[in-house]
Order: structure tokens, then sequence, then C-alpha cells
């Protein structure tokens, strides 16, 4: 009987030991947080380009819009180059390349673009091993056959 009091005793000194240490321990810091909104784009909306947390990069979706005019260039391929150029702008501010991407999630209206967006995309990246990546299509008609 002595033999299993002392046993839980020891377990509660040691538990009790833990949770001191846990009480007087320094605090995680919080991760830094830098926001980066690119300069002169088409559109001024409420939100930023990007959010550095740490050294995580939470990048904002984009849209092929001529920063210069605001308006969709005539070829879809420039259209794809300004969209492709924009991001790798953002990264840029935070220190990263277009090889840093982890994830990709391309929202397209016309899936028929495939073809045009990927030679386009590898020419971004200076590696093979590509970020896992997702090409899904967008806008009325898709989102009819979601509900």
């Amino acid at each position: 009987m002595n033999r299993r009091i002392s046993i839980v005793a020891i377990v509660l000194i040691v538990a009790g030991v833990f949770t001191v240490r846990g009480v007087f321990s320094q605090p995680t810091p919080q991760a830094t947080r830098k926001v980066i909104k690119l300069a002169g784009g088409p559109v001024q909306a409420p939100f930023s380009d990007g959010i550095l947390a740490g050294n995580t990069l939470y990048l904002a979706g984009r849209i092929g819009l001529d920063p210069k005019t605001g308006k969709a260039p005539e070829k879809v391929e420039d259209e794809i180059k300004i969209l492709l150029d924009g991001e790798k702008d953002v990264l840029a501010q935070a220190g990263m390349t277009m090889d840093d991407l982890v994830y990709v999630q391309i929202s397209c209206t016309d899936l028929s673009l495939f073809e045009k967006f990927n030679p386009i995309y590898k020419s971004y990246f200076t590696t093979t091993d590509y970020p896992a990546r997702e090409f899904v299509g967008a806008g009325v008609a898709a989102a009819r056959r979601t509900l």
C-alpha cells in the first residue's frame, strides 16, 4: 500500500513541477505580421495583396488586368503574364520567389485555357518541383453546377 502511495506521490510531484514550469515559462511570441500592398494597382479595394505572418505568406487572389489601363489585354497570354507578374511582385516584397510557393489555386471561367496557362506558368519557376496546384472552373455556370 505504501509503495502505491509513493508512486502516486511521485507522479503528482512531477506533474506539479511541469505545471509550475508552464505557469512561469515565457509566453510564445506572436508571429510578426507584415502587410504587402502593391502600389498602382487597377483595383482600389479593401484588401491587401499579401500578408506575411511569421514566415508564411498568404496571397490574395489576382486578376490579369493591365495596371496602366485597368483593362484586360487583348491576348489571354498577356493576361496570364500580368497575373503571374503581380504574384511574383508580392512574393518579392516578402523576400520570396515563385519557387517558394507551396499551393496554387487557379480559378478560370474558361477551362479550355488550361493548355495556354501551363507553359506560361511553368516559365515562372526555376525548379521542376512545382507547388501543388488546382485549376478550377469559376463563374456563373460553374456556380450553378455546384449548388
